[in-house]
């Protein structure tokens, strides 16, 4: 159930993200669903291996690199759907942190939500 609540949430940020931000653009909530489950999918699949790849650059950048990387899978995400566009890096960059932040409050309010007893 957590994880339907959260896949939901998400395609609410993404929404939010293009209402706040011109930059960003998303059709509909279906299509919101879509890049949410396709950022979801690439955070876990190739996110892990540019992080480990680019490990060098990320310490001498005290781990600002990792925006960048944060940027190209929400570029990327974007590249495969139509749905679901983003103008260019500066555009997936803003987005990406907005997108970032509205999620870190999605998951603190999920925790306490679903919290165990």
């Amino acid at each position: 159930m957590k994880l339907i609540v959260k896949w939901l949430l998400s395609a609410a940020a993404l929404l939010f993200v293009a209402y706040v931000y011109s930059g960003v653009q998303v059709t509909s909530f279906t299509a919101a669903m879509l890049a949410a489950l396709v950022i979801g999918l690439l955070n876990t699949v190739v996110r892990p291996v540019l992080v480990v790849l680019t490990l060098p650059v990320t310490v001498l950048t005290l781990g600002l690199f990792l925006f960048v990387i944060n940027a190209l899978v929400f570029w990327a995400a974007a590249g495969v759907l139509d749905g679901f566009q983003v103008r260019g890096f500066w555009a997936a960059l803003i987005g990406s942190l907005i997108y970032t932040v509205v999620g870190v409050v999605i998951e603190s309010a999920l925790e306490r939500l679903f919290a165990k007893k």
